[in-house]
């Protein structure tokens, strides 16, 4: 039986942004990692009970996709918006 996963997801101008707090285990490399420094701590815990994360400004997101690409856990799901 698969296990389903429930994103808390943040939409915003380029991309949206799809954090699955049953995957986070509180590391830290996305906030680090993000060039624009728009993720930071949730108040959504994640799976160990530590913080898992949020950004604070989705509109600022360049969607990058370092934040997915860094996260050691795939918590993180980038859906860029196509080009106009």
């Amino acid at each position: 039986m698969s296990k389903k996963y429930r994103a808390v997801t943040q939409q915003g101008a380029k991309a949206n942004f799809h954090m699955f707090p049953q995957l986070c285990k509180g590391c830290g490399l996305c906030i680090e990692k993000c060039p624009v420094k728009i993720i930071t701590w949730s108040k959504e815990l994640g799976v160990y009970g530590t913080p898992a994360v949020e950004t604070t400004d989705q509109d600022k997101c360049i969607a990058c996709g370092i934040c997915q690409s860094v996260c050691p856990d795939c918590a993180i799901a980038i859906e860029k918006h196509p080009k106009k």
